[in-house]
């Protein structure tokens, strides 16, 4: 059975920030696997993500995730850029950002937390490893804690 997450009423939507194709498809499979019904939204790159996240062109009709997974090396605006541009975005400020990234160097980790990220998730390399983390994390963020209401 898939069980719907997020007890706001509506399927929780999930934007992941993940440049790298292999890495999007695992997060789209481990979402299935672990039979968590989610709107996975995704974006390239931090330009784009901050376009989907303000409803810029082409992102007018984009809906507002309840969870944002930031990968923090990509082209164009990394993921400091991104955290950084979103807590300074009165209307944004609240989103939670988890860190979804293959670094565990402590430099990026106190560098994130810095930036105020939610959480930060080093990503596992199996399969079933990472399909556990993110039904973890999203039972966590989108079943348990309270967030501020946010319409649209």
């Amino acid at each position: 059975m898939i069980k719907p997450l997020s007890t706001r009423g509506h399927e929780a939507v999930v934007l992941l920030v993940e440049d790298n194709e292999d890495h999007v498809f695992l997060a789209q499979a481990s979402f299935e696997e672990a039979k968590l019904r989610v709107n996975m939204q995704h974006v390239d790159d931090g330009v784009k993500c901050m376009a989907f996240l303000r409803k810029q062109s082409p992102y007018e009709n984009a809906p507002t995730p309840d969870l944002i997974l930031l990968d923090i090396h990509m082209p164009r605006m990394d993921g400091y850029e991104v955290l950084d541009a979103i807590v300074n975005d009165e209307a944004l400020r609240s989103l939670p950002v988890i860190v979804l990234t293959t670094s565990a160097e402590a430099v990026d980790i106190d560098r994130m937390y810095h930036l105020r990220c939610s959480s930060y998730i080093t990503k596992p390399l199996d399969f079933e490893s990472f399909t556990k983390a993110l039904a973890q994390m999203a039972d966590y963020w989108l079943n348990l804690v309270v967030v501020p209401h946010r319409p649209g």
